[in-house]
């Protein structure tokens, strides 16, 4: 097992999550900035020029992106 290290998902939870109602839904969703970071993260990842710390950053938010799926899958699922 390799061991990775990201930055922990939930200290996102006060200032970077929102839910947001989507068709009558309420949606977990990055806030604007949240997202806006994820995105930059993104193509540093592309581009090959991450730091360390930006890696860990960018795991934690892949993972919050991973969970929100699932919990936003299941809650229209329910629908």
């Amino acid at each position: 097992m390799v061991a990775e290290f990201m930055v922990q998902p939930s200290s996102w939870i006060d200032q970077g999550i929102t839910i947001q109602t989507v068709r009558g839904l309420r949606l977990f969703k990055f806030t604007e900035e949240l997202q806006l970071r994820f995105e930059e993260l993104i193509e540093l990842y592309k581009e090959k020029r991450l730091e360390q710390e930006q890696e860990a950053e960018l795991k934690g938010l892949q993972e919050l992106d991973r969970i929100f799926t699932l919990l936003n899958a299941r809650i229209i699922a329910e629908a």
